[in-house]
């Protein structure tokens, strides 16, 4: 298959490197070559995290290009904004429907965002995902939102469910295993939500 090359964007803290790792792990999996690369900025104080995915029958660079990226998963509303010019013309944008002030914000250092959510709405191939209240309110923890989001990427990977889950459960072993089952009902939900909002 040709390369299929994944980004995704948040802030530190919200488990972006975990969903990836799975997403990494499944196209293993699934017996397709795979790599990966990492940006972790000042991801312990609420700063930028990037982690890009390519899997395909030959993957020659961890690296993607502008304008090349078909499936955009962002954590954080501003994140999507942020990152939208990396998606590849007629590629996905997953978006948490969430925003995390910047520090820079609430400090008083700069203004707050203007019109976010009309430039979220702006982002071609828009599928917004409330992960955070999904989590909370279905899932009954709100740190299970990175297995919402990991489930809503899911509905556009060309793998089937059952690959994802082989990846979590070796993933999420030994002391991690008491997380496996809410993590797996946090990722099934997510996948129903991003079919609610507007598989295509």
């Amino acid at each position: 298959m040709d390369t299929v090359n994944v980004t995704l964007v948040g802030v530190g803290g919200q488990g972006i490197i975990l969903a990836a790792d799975i997403l990494a792990k499944t196209a293993a999996i699934s017996g397709l070559d795979v790599k990966k690369s990492e940006i972790h900025g000042m991801a312990q104080r609420g700063g930028s995290v990037s982690s890009q995915v390519r899997f395909g029958d030959k993957v020659h660079s961890p690296v993607i290009q502008a304008g090349k990226t078909d499936i955009l998963v962002a954590f954080d509303k501003l994140e999507a904004v942020r990152n939208s010019g990396l998606l590849a013309p007629g590629g996905k944008a997953v978006v948490n429907n969430a925003y995390l002030v910047p520090v820079t914000v609430s400090s008083g250092q700069q203004a707050d965002v203007a019109d976010l959510d009309s430039r979220v709405a702006a982002i071609p191939g828009l599928v917004l995902v409330d992960a955070a209240e999904i989590a909370g309110r279905d899932v009954g923890n709100i740190r299970t939102a990175n297995m919402v989001m990991a489930g809503a990427l899911s509905s556009f990977c060309p793998f089937g469910e059952q690959a994802w889950l082989a990846a979590m459960e070796e993933l999420l072993s030994g002391p991690k295993a008491k997380l496996l089952e809410i993590n797996k009902k946090a990722f099934a939900i997510g996948r129903e939500a991003a079919a609610k909002a507007g598989k295509a």
